[in-house]
């Protein structure tokens, strides 16, 4: 039977029980109630520049597979960056915003971008979602079609179906750890951090272990609460290093306000992770992180005191020993930062697929991405053999 859509101006629109059934929460910012506070709380829709276009498909009524969109009006926030496409549109007198984006906001975490129900089966329905998110890029005007972040279940089927006038890959490098059984199926997974350090040549084992005892000799001790052990008063502290945080990198404040942790602690508790760093009993730093059925997502961080190597160990080693011991297969820990291959983040692919309704830009895009490509996967090459491994051989990620 074929497939109809349904297009949800807000998360809202639907019952959260009804789009769960679909996401699970397995990766955690495709839930219900991670989406619903970025709405409730205006980081999406009113003035962000984020405007819901949610698509739901059916098939007999039946609600088969939903798939996060937003129509935007600018590119803050993806973490793919297109800003010269834009400016190249308007150097030819184009207007590039509107654009279709299907992505979680503010998260460069790869995950699931087109969910379907278990009984169905991705590589039957893509062509005619593409088709139908074509269309809306047609009638709602809108310059392009970009999905970023995307698994690599949808991965292959986009590469299936692609050619020049649809959608163009795209890649990037981020620096992920994996626990050991991740990497090899026969190895067993690490039973502590010290085993971690095992694998590692014996300079960088003694590297990363000075770096955490200089946290411990400045008098700093770390603890990590999950969900319902986090107090209003440590969020609250957690927020304003946060914003201290942005303020200092970019000179503004976050995108995310103090409304929107609030809402994901009462909604999804038991999926935060937050690290807090003491000093003489008094807090001075946080790091956020989100649990998913076998992935640490680390997003966010904040301090309000300057300590040597505090930084490594909130952000880095502290979610690779939670990840030892919850048995968690990676940890994704955001974007950016080459400083994490040499603690044992593995530079990994991550993609993304774009679509430009001008076939001139089409054109002129796709021959840019290609040679891109060589350049990243030149780098990621290169970047392997800085790991700190005893074995340092590059992997299949």
């Amino acid at each position: 039977m074929p497939l109809t859509f349904k297009t949800l101006h807000s998360i809202n629109d639907i019952d959260a029980r009804a789009w769960n059934a679909i996401t699970g929460i397995d990766y955690p910012f495709l839930r219900h109630e991670f989406l619903h506070a970025l709405e409730a709380s205006g980081a999406v829709g009113n003035d962000s520049g984020w405007q819901a276009r949610h698509q739901l498909i059916y098939r007999d009524d039946e609600l088969i597979g939903v798939m996060p969109l937003y129509r935007k009006y600018h590119s803050w926030g993806e973490y793919v960056f297109d800003w010269a496409w834009a400016q190249a549109y308007e150097k030819h007198g184009l207007n590039y915003y509107p654009k279709l984006v299907c992505a979680i906001p503010y998260t460069p975490a790869e995950g699931v971008r087109l969910i379907l129900a278990k009984d169905q089966t991705l590589e039957n329905i893509w062509p005619l979602v593409q088709s139908h998110l074509l269309q809306i890029v047609r009638d709602e005007r809108c310059s392009s079609l970009h999905i970023l972040f995307n698994d690599n279940v949808l991965q292959t089927a986009l590469e299936t179906h692609s050619n020049s006038y649809s959608l163009l890959p795209r890649l990037g490098v981020q620096y992920q750890w994996f626990n050991r059984h991740a990497i090899n199926a026969d190895e067993k997974p690490y039973a502590n951090f010290a085993d971690f350090l095992g694998d590692c040549n014996s300079r960088k084992r003694r590297s990363l272990g000075k770096e955490r005892k200089k946290v411990i000799t400045q008098n700093v001790a770390l603890k990590q609460l999950v969900g319902t052990d986090i107090s209003d008063a440590q969020w609250d502290l957690f927020y304003h290093c946060y914003q201290l945080t942005y303020l200092k990198r970019s000179g503004h404040g976050g995108y995310l306000n103090r409304e929107f942790f609030r809402h994901l602690a009462q909604s999804m508790p038991e999926q935060i992770l937050m690290v807090v760093a003491e000093r003489d009993n008094t807090f001075i730093a946080a790091a956020l992180c989100f649990i998913g059925s076998d992935t640490l997502y680390g997003r966010y961080w904040g301090c309000l005191a300057e300590v040597d190597g505090l930084h490594f160990e909130a952000c880095y080693y502290q979610g690779i020993e939670f990840c030892i011991e919850h048995h968690l297969q990676r940890f994704d820990p955001g974007a950016q930062g080459e400083h994490k291959i040499a603690r044992g983040f593995r530079p990994v692919f991550t993609h993304s697929w774009h679509y430009l309704a001008d076939r001139r830009f089409q054109l002129a895009i796709k021959d840019f991405l290609q040679r891109e490509q060589q350049h990243i996967s030149s780098y990621r090459k290169e970047a392997e053999t800085l790991l700190p491994f005893r074995h340092n051989e590059p992997d299949s990620n």
